[in-house]
């Protein structure tokens, strides 16, 4: 992908903080690797996952220890990326500025349209920064990509679940998630 121009991650934080993308010019982006990405308009059933998801959340974890963050960004300044991903479980504090890697115990993308984004780019982006572990539901597949253990930009431990089977956090293995549930919405 060319681009016209490339900003770090301050600066792009500084365009959103003075409304660059906000108002009459209303933009839905991220920053990814310097470049500001449009984002697809979110779809029904991308919403529905997503609001099962949180809810699945709020369900199966203590709120004194993991913050449950719905589409908000997380920093990663090494690649000048200020992704927006659709689940995020973060160690429970006060965030004065957006996420780091370091605060994320796991991260969760939705692919309705987005799957070759989410299981290239964003898994190659996630790992690099370390994040601990990363899952992408894919909607059109029925299928959940389970991505641990990073190390040297990929993640060494890459697994599908489908159907009944379940899988569970490695930050919370009494949250435990059959396949078919987040499914069961659609």
């Amino acid at each position: 992908m060319s681009s016209l121009a490339r900003f770090s991650l301050p600066q792009y934080e500084l365009m959103v903080a003075t409304g660059v993308f906000a108002g009459k010019f209303h933009q839905r982006v991220e920053l990814i690797r310097g470049e500001i990405r449009q984002m697809n308009p979110i779809g029904p059933d991308h919403a529905a996952v997503v609001n099962f998801l949180a809810r699945w959340t709020f369900e199966n974890t203590d709120a004194r220890k993991i913050v449950c963050s719905v589409q908000n960004p997380i920093r990663l300044p090494a690649s000048d990326s200020s992704p927006e991903p659709d689940i995020a479980w973060l160690v429970q504090k006060r965030y004065p500025q957006h996420p780091l890697p370091g605060d994320v115990l796991l991260l969760v993308e939705i692919a309705d349209r987005t799957l070759q984004l989410d299981l290239g780019e964003k898994a190659a982006l996630y790992a690099e920064s370390k994040i601990r572990e990363y899952w992408v539901v894919d909607i059109e597949g029925r299928r959940l990509v389970v991505h641990r253990q990073p190390a040297g930009g990929r993640y060494r431990d890459t697994r599908e679940f489908a159907g009944q089977e379940a899988v569970a956090p490695h930050f919370s293995p009494g949250a435990r998630l059959a396949v078919s549930q987040v499914f069961s919405v659609l």
